[in-house]
């Protein structure tokens, strides 16, 4: 397994409707968009805590749909959804994002690979929510998790 060094960075300025995460990855950015769009290695590595990931759909081109299941150790089920609009090898992936638990409230997810110094790679994902309220709800809850999801996808990329 790769050593990883957490280099997350999450922006969550007030008023905005968005949250900025970045993230610098020790591999090539093609390596690090199969670990997006790839079902095999998707369940690898999202989702926060020591439960699984069920992918019931998961079609990560334009048009495609995704809806994980995520279990967590209690078995409480924590569902996800959304759509694909673009999908451009080791350079972006667009899609949108629902928690079935609330539903209405969809967010657009850009996510740019940039190859960085070092044959690195630089993650940015823009998360852009309808309201601020909604921004606000959900960077109230995510960080965690998503600074999990981020470390196993890069003891993924970094290992490969």
């Amino acid at each position: 397994m790769a050593d990883t060094t957490d280099t997350t960075e999450i922006i969550v300025e007030p008023g905005r409707h968005d949250i900025v995460m970045t993230r610098f990855f020790d591999a090539a950015p093609e390596t690090v968009f199969r670990a997006l769009v790839d079902p095999e290695l998707v369940v690898q590595w999202w989702g926060a805590g020591g439960g699984d990931l069920e992918l019931a759909e998961f079609d990560a081109r334009p048009g495609g749909t995704y809806r994980n299941i995520s279990r967590d150790e209690d078995g409480n089920e924590y569902v996800f959804k959304g759509v694909f609009h673009d999908a451009v090898e080791g350079e972006r992936l667009v899609n949108t994002f629902e928690f079935e638990g609330l539903p209405g409230h969809v967010c657009l997810e850009i996510t740019r690979l940039e190859a960085a110094e070092g044959g690195r790679t630089r993650y940015t994902q823009v998360s852009v929510y309808e309201t601020v309220e909604d921004r606000d709800g959900m960077a109230a809850s995510m960080e965690e998790g998503a600074r999990a999801s981020l470390d196993k996808l890069a003891e993924l990329v970094e290992s490969a």
